[in-house]
Order: structure tokens, then C-alpha cells, then sequence
């Protein structure tokens, strides 16, 4: 039951008359329950309890799962207190949540959503010329999107990887091994060199 326990009649008739609409409207893609008034004809669980929103709108499969609940409200029922009693459980139903409210409480809708936390699916607004009624979407939510992971902060690198050196490769090294066994052997052969003119100088001395 709606915490406004009454509406002036003229509201109430107004109401009533969106439900229909909708209801109308809405089960061209859905089995649409209507809970006009007083009725109690489709529930949703919410928590360990259960509420009627004003329409129920159920796959035509046969899983017959529930897709959406729809909320119509009218001027005097857009307030804080509906906001909490209402809106803040419908808004954690596993089901998209639809809310209708009047083209010229969109602002005041917006705003108790956002102080109530309320997760609104889809926002419309409706308002009636003559014999004409029409509904314009305000907002759609994208729960995709929302559910998407956010990336995560890169680690900061710890002060004792930033101290170690870089290591050097076995190709750099490589290199510089040769050149330090060359340098060593250079001077080997050098001495190699000079006895062999040594000996053969001595030879010759002899023969004369």
C-alpha cells in the first residue's frame, strides 16, 4: 500500500488511467499485471516480504521471468516519503525498475532518487493534452556499464627493486670477457716472440 493512504480523486482517476495506458502499451513485448487501486493481482519479492508495484511486466516465454516493475506516480505522490517506502525497495529488485511521474516533477524525481540512492532503470515522465496522453523517456540507466570492472591503480614499485642495478645481459658480457683474454694473451706472445729471435741469434753466434 502506497504511504499516500489518499489521493484526491481526481489524482486517483488520473492514476488509474496511466496504469491502463501502459498496460496497454507495454504488452505488445510483455505480459503486462496490472495492480490498480486497492487490487493485489502480481507481487515481486523484495527481502523476505513482498510488494505490488502498479505494473508486473513478465517475459511471454515460458520461463516467465520477470523483466520490469512500473511505478506511476502522480504530483502528490512524489515525495520523500514515497521515495523511501517505494522507490529505494523497487530500486533492488533483481527486475528493471521503471518510474512514471509528471512531465513537471522530473526535477523532484531526479532528486529524491539521488538522496534516496535509488537504482532507476528507466525515468519517464508523462503529461496529457486534451484527450492525449505522452510518455518521453528522461533517463535510462546502463547497467553494463556500470557493472563493467574498473581498472586497477598500477602497485608503486618498492624502494629496493628502484636501488638494484640493471643486470647486464650475457650478449654485453660477452664481449668483454674476449677482450680481457686477449689482453692477457697479447703479452704472452710477445714474450714468445722475443726468445725465438733470442735463440736464433745465439744459433748464428755458434756457427760463426
Amino acid at each position: 500500500m502506497s504511504p499516500i493512504l489518499v489521493r484526491p480523486v481526481r489524482e486517483q482517476l488520473e492514476h488509474d488511467r496511466i496504469i491502463r495506458l501502459l498496460q496497454v502499451r507495454l504488452k505488445r513485448r510483455h505480459d503486462v499485471a496490472a495492480n490498480v487501486g486497492d487490487e493485489q493481482t502480481a507481487g515481486v519479492r523484495v527481502g523476505a516480504g513482498q510488494m505490488f508495484p502498479d505494473l508486473v511486466l513478465t517475459s511471454q516465454d515460458r520461463a516467465r521471468r520477470v523483466e520490469a516493475i512500473v511505478e506511476v506516480e502522480t504530483g502528490e505522490s512524489v515525495n520523500h516519503l514515497e521515495a523511501m517506502a517505494q522507490w529505494a525497495h523497487f530500486g533492488r529488485v533483481r527486475a528493471a525498475f521503471h518510474l512514471y511521474v509528471p512531465a513537471n516533477m522530473v526535477d523532484v524525481a531526479r532528486r529524491l532518487c539521488a538522496d534516496n540512492h535509488v537504482s532507476v532503470a528507466e525515468l519517464w515522465s508523462y503529461h496529457t493534452i486534451g484527450d492525449q496522453t505522452r510518455f518521453t523517456l528522461v533517463q535510462r540507466s546502463s547497467p553494463a556499464a556500470e557493472r563493467q570492472p574498473r581498472p586497477r591503480p598500477a602497485a608503486p614499485a618498492s624502494p629496493s627493486a628502484a636501488a638494484k642495478p640493471p643486470r647486464t645481459t650475457r650478449k654485453t658480457a660477452t664481449p668483454a670477457r674476449k677482450t680481457a683474454s686477449s689482453s692477457r694473451k697479447a703479452p704472452a706472445r710477445k714474450a714468445a716472440a722475443r726468445k725465438t729471435v733470442v735463440r736464433k741469434s745465439s744459433g748464428a753466434q755458434k756457427r760463426k
